[in-house]
């Protein structure tokens, strides 16, 4: 299967899942992994009606939270506060840009990933060319419908090193 159909199919998958419910449990088994790890500087983002919703874990687990706006070809990093409607029907940060340096994990979202950290997205390449400059953890989070064992790869793809579902967190590379 091509990436355009993946994506309407995956489309498709998430429009049956209790997105709420899925949210909660992944933040669960998130928090123990946050805490054992002990991570600080942590970028999520502010999720699409479709993606999972992790921002209750800004008032459970104590960190520095960041959050990606979409600026030209790529995304910059800012730390979480006032939001904007911005382009994709985001709500984007309006404070202002920090290095992406100072994050130690990335949450990333994805329409699907697969068993091996590769994630498909939108088909925009935002995440990939962001994901390729950053050295920090990478962690995408997917309900476990959404976790395929193989997804079709291009050469500028870049996989996360965790994957988190409802059913726990699955280290990788």
């Amino acid at each position: 299967m091509d990436k355009p159909t993946l994506r309407r199919h995956c489309l498709r998958l998430w429009r049956t899942l209790d997105r709420a419910r899925l949210s909660q449990q992944v933040v669960e088994v998130l928090l123990p992994w946050l805490k054992a790890r002990g991570f600080r500087a942590i970028l999520l983002y502010h999720p699409l009606p479709h993606e999972l919703d992790l921002l209750s874990l800004t008032h459970l687990y104590p960190a520095r939270y960041y959050l990606p706006k979409v600026a030209g070809p790529g995304l910059t990093v800012h730390p979480l506060g006032p939001l904007a409607p911005g382009p994709f029907g985001l709500l984007e940060p309006t404070t202002p840009a920090v290095d992406p340096g100072v994050l130690d994990l990335l949450v990333i979202p994805g329409l699907a990933f697969d068993q091996e950290g590769y994630r498909l997205g939108h088909g925009k390449g935002y995440y990939d060319r962001f994901l390729a400059t950053v050295r920090a953890e990478k962690l995408g989070v997917i309900p476990k419908a959404l976790l395929l064992p193989r997804l079709p790869r291009d050469p500028w793809d870049v996989p996360v090193n965790s994957l988190a579902t409802e059913e726990g967190v699955l280290l990788g590379k």
